[in-house]
């Protein structure tokens, strides 16, 4: 009687707190009391904290205690236990993105230094070429400026000895005297005003005689003489542009399509006759008006 009285007092209260005490020391008992050959986690060492890219694949640990891998009655240091292999794995990525970022920074850094290089090179070579097509423009300008020089030098060398005639004068003498009349040293004195200052020309002079042989050649020779020393003394025309030949009575041939000029007695035969190399660098000799020269006596 009195038990049943002493049960019926704590079955409303204390029965539920007994109930509750022994939910929970049997998963406390079951967590502690683990066979013998089940397999302990133990701690994480020191390289398997180190990011390693070679590290093992992550395996989760294997079933525990009682309720298995869930847990709900856990405790911090199984908890802690269990989460430490995933943390460290964590860790183990995160380095190594950290590493491959920085190796992306540094290989874009050397890429970018790299195309920098070979853009400061090409700009080196378009400047080098860009002298090297000012220096061809210009050598082709010094090539074609030396070959018009060229052109003008064969021009000139083929010109040197090519002489036409401007114009003629015959000066006349009586019976063979070497003395010049007024009419005479007028002609010359025309002829020299048209040659003065000019280059590029010479007299050629004819003189003839009435006799014949050596005393014909003599005479006439004094008239060219003559007429050479006017020019020299009175106009200061160079010795070397004049040049005479003493004929005598011999005939002479007209040059072109003249007809044969039959000898005249004691006259001289001038031709003014310029090269064609003067008219490039100066003005032609002045005409002087052809003129046969003063009546004869």
């Amino acid at each position: 009687m009195t038990n049943n009285a002493i049960v019926r007092r704590l079955f409303p209260s204390q029965f539920a707190a007994l109930m509750l005490a022994s939910a929970i020391g049997i998963p406390a008992w079951a967590q502690h009391a683990q066979p013998a050959g089940a397999p302990q986690s133990t701690p994480p060492t020191t390289a398997q904290q180190q990011p390693s890219p070679e590290a093992a694949p992550f395996v989760p640990p294997a079933k525990e205690g009682f309720w298995g891998r869930v847990n709900p009655m856990a405790r911090k240091v199984w908890v802690k236990k269990q989460t430490d292999p995933i943390n460290n794995r964590l860790t183990e990525l995160d380095q190594l993105n950290a590493q491959n970022a920085r190796d992306i920074k540094d290989v874009d850094a050397r890429a970018q230094a790299g195309i920098s290089k070979a853009q400061a090179s090409a700009d080196a070579a378009n400047q080098v070429a860009t002298a090297a097509g000012a220096r061809a423009q210009n050598a082709n300008g010094i090539a074609q400026n030396a070959a018009g020089h060229v052109d003008q030098l064969n021009s000139t060398v083929n010109g040197l000895d090519k002489y036409h005639q401007v114009t003629d004068i015959d000066i006349t003498f009586r019976a063979g005297s070497p003395v010049l009349s007024a009419d005479a040293r007028k002609l010359l004195d025309d002829l020299a005003l048209g040659v003065t200052g000019q280059n590029g020309y010479i007299l050629e002079m004819e003189a003839h005689s009435p006799h014949a042989g050596s005393v014909g050649i003599q005479s006439s020779q004094r008239l060219a003489e003559s007429v050479e020393r006017y020019l020299v003394t009175e106009h200061q025309i160079p010795v070397y542009r004049m040049h005479f030949v003493a004929l005598g009575n011999a005939e002479v041939a007209a040059t072109g399509d003249e007809e044969s000029r039959p000898v005249r007695t004691s006259d001289v035969h001038i031709r003014l006759m310029a090269n064609s190399l003067a008219a490039s660098g100066a003005a032609p000799p002045q005409g002087v008006a052809s003129s046969t020269g003063a009546d004869r006596p």
